[in-house]
């Protein structure tokens, strides 16, 4: 029998041979935790999978998985996101960089009604980017603003990612949507600055204000968008307002979502409706097939002592536990690099909470540490989605300067990492306030 750290190690390397081979996440899952299980443990192992597998799946709070996406899917399949962007410009038009604050800002509340971020690259981007062009701001700031603000919509709530690290941790899934809040809109500011000033210094100083809209065209958008940011306040207050539990909230959501959709943008075809429902079904079932799988996959590890063994090690080194921190992030970026966020948060979350509690660590806070991690993974090659998504938007953009224009604004959330290591406040104090210390 191997040392568990050196079959820790054996596993890891395993696991990524076998997700480089081109099979899905869950599937290679299963079948990494397949074949272990069968070497050291034996045939009687594998009569355990398919009821730690569905065993995984049986919980109520995964059923709000399905009913954010359904309500992302139908905001994503209108023309809300660009009603927004345009509501937002028009309004900020004669803010120094108001048009690309208004794409940012697009983002961040695009990102609160879908909780996805290659929705929100899609949906703003279509309309921002080729407006931002024509406006005379830089290649490099139009792509790589949006592709960043893409990022924005795993992290303010409702996210998915969100709901899928407070089922691998057992933590509560409204105080880690109130935790999002705050950092999201620290990372906004973040973004914004640095588009302003990157647009001076390439000296486009003269896009910065242009154009200017009357009151009525200003007003005129506004019953457009302000049914959606309606659905938004009210999600949140049912759910932090003791009203409905956040599965339920979730499903009022989505239906509210959809009637929106028919009513305000005529989205009364048959096949429209259909393809919001399937697509939503072809996100979700992948969604819950790598729960299940990672279910599998702990259990593998917990059974073989890796688990154990890699927290005790850990805890064991005598270091600083900031040090440690910069250990877990170090790890978290560059699993984000290859695999997604979901797949990153239930493969390392059970590892890493002991870990992060017994260095005294709030959970919760760490949850967003984690998740700006993984935001950075989708704005950084190889995987990159973003850069992708945005890639297909404006195909005369090389990916070279899609990548250009992304970086810095990793270097913007490499900073909100520093300064949430500095201010875990900023995390902690909206949910301590709305629903008392834990």
């Amino acid at each position: 029998m191997m040392d568990p750290l050196s079959l820790g190690l054996l596993v890891a390397f395993m696991t990524i041979v076998v997700l480089f081979s081109g099979v899905s996440v869950a599937s290679g899952l299963l079948i990494v935790s397949a074949g272990f299980l069968l070497i050291f443990d034996g045939m009687r192992s594998l009569e355990l999978m398919p009821e730690i597998f569905f065993g995984k799946l049986n919980s109520f709070a995964l059923l709000s998985i399905p009913m954010f996406i359904i309500m992302g899917a139908a905001i994503s399949s209108t023309r809300a996101g660009a009603d927004l962007y345009e509501a937002l410009e028009r309004w900020l038009t004669r803010v120094p960089g108001g048009l690309v604050m208004s794409n940012l800002g697009a983002c961040a509340l695009f990102s609160a009604m879908s909780g996805s971020s290659p929705a929100t690259c899609a949906a703003i981007g279509k309309m921002g980017i080729p407006e931002m062009r024509k406006r005379g701001y830089p290649d490099e700031v139009a792509s790589g603003s949006i592709a960043a603000g893409g990022t924005l919509g795993i992290l303010i709530p409702p996210s998915v990612t969100m709901i899928v690290y407070g089922i691998a941790t057992e933590t509560s899934i409204g105080r880690l949507f109130l935790a999002g809040v705050m950092p999201g809109l620290l990372l906004v500011g973040l973004f914004m600055a640095w588009s302003i000033y990157d647009t001076w210094r390439n000296g486009s100083a003269e896009v910065l204000a242009q154009r200017s809209y009357t009151l009525r065209q200003k007003l005129e958008i506004l019953p457009r968008v302000i049914p959606f940011i309606v659905i938004i306040l009210g999600v949140l207050y049912a759910m932090y307002g003791g009203i409905a539990t956040p599965s339920e909230t979730a499903a009022v959501g989505a239906l509210l979502c959809l009637v929106i959709a028919m009513i305000i943008y005529r989205l009364w075809s048959p096949k429209a409706l259909w393809t919001i429902l399937s697509d939503s079904t072809r996100e979700s079932v992948m969604i819950l097939f790598i729960i299940g799988a990672a279910g599998v996959f702990s259990y593998m590890l917990s059974s073989l002592y890796i688990t154990q063994s890699i927290a005790a090690w850990i805890s064991d080194l005598d270091v600083n536990r900031w040090v440690l921190m910069g250990i877990v992030n170090v790890f978290l970026l560059v699993a984000g690099f290859f695999l997604p966020p979901v797949a990153v948060i239930l493969m390392a979350a059970p590892i890493l909470l002991p870990i992060i509690l017994a260095a005294e660590f709030d959970p919760y806070w760490f949850a967003v540490i984690l998740t700006i991690n993984m935001e950075i993974g989708l704005i950084s090659p190889p995987v990159g989605l973003n850069l992708y998504v945005i890639n297909s938007i404006a195909p005369d953009i090389p990916l070279k300067t899609i990548l250009r224009g992304s970086l810095p604004y990793v270097g913007c959330m490499v900073l909100a990492i520093v300064i949430l290591c500095f201010f875990p406040g900023i995390a902690t104090w909206l949910p301590d306030m709305v629903m008392g210390p834990v």
